[in-house]
């Protein structure tokens, strides 16, 4: 019960997911990370990150926009407790009518469309072995991205649904964009037109970020209105609104996907920059 292996990303709703929970913040070369509470969920000592929450500070609300999150100093303060799976929870817009607000989908690919972003620890000027003591003594890294979301832990995720006779869409491609405002109609016909079925702000660079760290990553989406054109109009309240009526789903798959999790997992993303 002393390691953590798993480590779980999540927004406003699920900040009160971990039992016997004690807090603390990370220094990394990026930054504070946010409070990290690390307690008993699933069986497991589990790390929990709010994605959203202030550096450096004890007090957990919904203050960062996606388009200012430090997800590198978040990622490297999850490697540094010893995290080795981060299952993230990202609210989503649908594309698709048949992908309904308040389902939940376990995208298996991505696109980047965000443009201001800190995209990776290796920019020339660090190796992997003085980062994190491990993989490549080099500071010119190229990570496979061909499954940016870890196939194992999509897999463990889509059985642990099956098993509490939850219903997901069990594939899907997720497009990134900037944000913090929501997509125009323009914007959606053309995601359309290039295969992506929901959009999002806060999958890049986590999904990319925790790769170069060796770390497994999938995403749990949680379907929370349609995309822009597809209604009449977005709002903030809505997508709220929908996430915390899916919430006790949510829990649940968590729950389940956690305790699937081998003690002793390991994984290809293990060795993404070996």
């Amino acid at each position: 019960m002393s390691e953590i292996r798993i480590a779980i990303i999540g927004g406003s709703g699920l900040y009160e997911l971990l039992e016997e929970a004690e807090s603390r913040i990370v220094e990394t070369p990026f930054g504070k990370s946010p409070r990290i509470d690390i307690g008993v969920f699933g069986e497991k000592r589990v790390a929990f990150l709010a994605r959203h929450a202030k550096p450096g500070s004890m007090e957990v609300k919904h203050e960062v926009p996606p388009h200012m999150i430090n997800y590198r100093a978040n990622i490297l303060a999850l490697k540094r407790l010893g995290v080795k799976a981060i299952l993230a929870t990202n609210a989503c817009g649908s594309l698709k009518r048949e992908y309904k607000p308040g389902d939940i989908l376990i995208p298996d690919q991505l696109i980047d469309m965000t443009k201001n972003r800190d995209y990776t620890f290796y920019d020339g000027s660090v190796t992997p072995k003085e980062l994190i003591g491990e993989g490549a003594n080099s500071t010119v890294i190229h990570i496979d991205f061909t499954h940016p979301y870890c196939p194992s832990l999509r897999a463990i995720i889509i059985d642990a649904a099956k098993s509490i006779n939850l219903k997901v869409h069990e594939k899907g491609c997720y497009v990134c964009t900037e944000g913090p405002r929501f997509e125009t109609p323009a914007e959606i016909k053309f995601f359309s037109l290039i295969g992506v079925d929901v959009v999002g702000m806060t999958s890049v660079p986590e999904a990319i970020l925790a790769r170069e760290l060796n770390m497994c990553y999938a995403s749990i989406c949680i379907i929370t209105n349609y995309a822009a054109g597809m209604q009449e109009r977005i709002s903030q309240e809505e997508v709220r609104g929908i996430f915390n009526k899916a919430r006790d789903k949510v829990y649940a798959l968590l729950e389940e996907a956690v305790r699937r999790i081998p003690r002793g997992y390991v994984c290809r993303c293990h060795e993404a920059v070996q």
